[in-house]
């Protein structure tokens, strides 16, 4: 009896699999690069605005419109779109710019950054607990503004979230908290950093340890120049590893029950971070051309406006009245706090 080969049924069962996760965010990602383009354009005739500012309020301006004017059941097909555009098309953005940057570089201006970072991170972490009592927040929503606001905003909420469990209103007051001060910090740190005559590698510094999200830090760094975004884009990424030790503790805290340490470091562990240190790794080994710099840079800059375009259709100014008083206020001085220690630890450690 011979034998007959028969192909595997694997990849044809791969490729519809494959297009069902892509399809989904096609059309939203379609019309935030719709807004995006025109975006970019005007941020290359207006560096000192830049492409990101021009596609978050841009984006932010043609959200209610489309809300308004589109039928519930189009609107619908168009967030995950959004989504994936604010967090997976910014996050494909830094690991681009890894691709420019040599891991000497990285580990050079995330070791400058330590100081200021621990400082920061400190006076938030120490202000969520004392002002959160002093002000009648409750302690878990001043334990997410504070993580929020010293860490990595919205990534280190949900990171402290999913090990925790707070109630959800909380979380929501937080999150609301920590977009309000985002938007503040986009629209005030550069004009800030002129009026202070901060260099490009002080101001990256200052805004990336001050401000909270990184769609934020680079919105604001990028506006202030190039070169500072870059330099803030590292100093997140080195601050955004603080997730894994604080989410730690607070597991240890609350006692052994629950996933599997592997499980729950992974949840809380950017993996875009990995990715980004992986492209930093084969430029330092010179596997990416010295001329292709620019272009890396270009595409970089263009995925992040793609990605603030894609932030501002989907913001939903109602998460703001949400927030309340009293973790707005909380969330005001624990801003101005990290961002003058910042400051001032930049100051005692020369690096204005």
């Amino acid at each position: 009896m011979g034998w007959s080969y028969a192909p595997p049924a694997r990849p044809a069962v791969l490729l519809p699999a494959a297009l069902r996760c892509v399809l989904p965010v096609l059309p939203g990602l379609a019309a935030a690069l719709l807004v995006a383009v025109p975006a970019a354009l005007l941020g290359a005739l207006l560096p000192v605005v830049g492409g990101p500012v021009f596609g978050i309020a841009a984006g932010a301006a043609a959200g209610p419109l489309l809300r308004r004017h589109l039928p519930e059941r189009h609107l619908r097909r168009l967030l995950p779109g959004f989504a994936a555009a604010g967090k997976q098309v910014l996050q494909a953005s830094v690991v681009v710019l890894g691709a420019g940057l040599s891991l000497g570089e990285v580990v050079r201006v995330g070791g400058q950054s330590l100081p200021v970072m621990a400082g920061t991170l400190t006076v938030a972490l120490g202000g969520a607990w004392a002002l959160g009592r002093l002000l009648g927040v409750h302690r878990e929503a001043a334990l997410l503004i504070g993580v929020g606001t010293g860490i990595c905003g919205a990534s280190a909420i949900a990171a402290v979230t999913a090990v925790t469990g707070p109630a959800k209103d909380r979380v929501a007051y937080a999150l609301g908290t920590i977009f309000t001060f985002n938007i503040a910090a986009v629209l005030l740190f550069p004009p800030l950093g002129h009026l202070l005559g901060l260099s490009q590698e002080g101001f990256g510094l200052w805004s990336g340890t001050a401000v909270n999200d990184t769609s934020s830090v680079v919105a604001a760094s990028y506006a202030y120049g190039a070169t500072a975004g870059a330099y803030a884009v590292v100093v997140k990424l080195t601050r955004s590893l603080m997730i894994v030790p604080v989410c730690l503790v607070l597991q240890a805290r609350k006692g052994p029950k629950g996933r599997p340490p592997g499980r729950r470091l992974r949840q809380v562990f950017p993996l875009f971070i990995l990715a980004f240190l992986a492209a930093s790794t084969v430029a330092s080994l010179g596997g990416v051309p010295a001329s292709w710099h620019p272009q890396i840079s270009a595409l970089s800059a263009f995925l992040i406006t793609v990605a603030l375009t894609g932030i501002g259709l989907s913001l939903d100014l109602s998460q703001v009245r949400a927030a309340g008083v009293r973790p707005l206020l909380l969330g005001a001085l624990l801003w101005l706090a990290v961002a003058t220690t910042g400051l001032g630890l930049q100051v005692l450690t020369g690096q204005l």
